[in-house]
């Protein structure tokens, strides 16, 4: 694998205005290591999962004036797509970069999935680190640690209402030293995503 990391040019890519000139940094900047990063994960998380998952890079092709705010790949067991799966996620705002397992508000099986997660909150509470974060919308950058989580609140949320959503992983900051050593820093996704394996598999059972 040849993936170096994220560079301070990458995240000064979301400065640039203009969809096209924006979207052209993108895909010239940040969609190559994405596609060296992704490949590598699928295939590691196929192995860990034993069942082929599939890498999705973000085409932004719905936007028509507004440059994206973010950009990011995805890996998934379904080759088509990804928004109605849970999913793995990596990707870029501005100043940091997102290791998420994500929940999107397209799953059809949504609060099936929720209702899982609050049967087995302990199971929930054992295995995702203090530490870890949590977005509950995939369009806004801020989360909190999963210690500061109202866990019921959040999970009776993602249940109920229908744009909930559920991210769990990490916020990486884009002065980290680790983001520039593409070894370490795949290193440190991978490891978040394996953490993170129990809750992804529950949501298949």
């Amino acid at each position: 694998m040849n993936f170096t990391g994220f560079t301070e040019e990458d995240f000064q890519t979301f400065q640039i205005n203009g969809l096209i000139e924006r979207m052209t940094a993108i895909q010239e900047r940040i969609q190559p290591k994405f596609n060296q990063l992704g490949s590598a994960l699928a295939d590691d998380l196929a192995a860990l999962l034993g069942q082929e998952m599939f890498l999705h890079i973000a085409r932004h092709a719905r936007r028509k004036v507004n440059p994206p705010n973010d950009t990011w790949l995805a890996v998934a067991d379904n080759k088509r797509g990804y928004k109605q799966h849970p999913h793995f996620q990596v990707g870029l705002f501005d100043d940091h970069v997102f290791v998420w397992l994500a929940f999107i508000y397209e799953l059809p099986r949504k609060k099936e999935i929720a209702q899982a997660f609050l049967t087995h909150q302990q199971m929930l509470q054992n295995t995702i680190p203090a530490d870890y974060v949590v977005s509950l919308d995939h369009l806004k950058k801020d989360a909190q640690t999963w210690e500061e989580l109202d866990v019921e609140q959040a999970l009776e949320r993602f249940q109920d209402v229908k744009k909930a959503e559920l991210l769990i992983g990490r916020h990486i900051q884009a002065d980290d030293p680790v983001l520039q050593d593409g070894e370490a820093l795949y290193t440190l996704i991978k490891e978040t995503f394996k953490t993170l394996l129990p809750i992804y598999q529950l949501a298949y059972k």
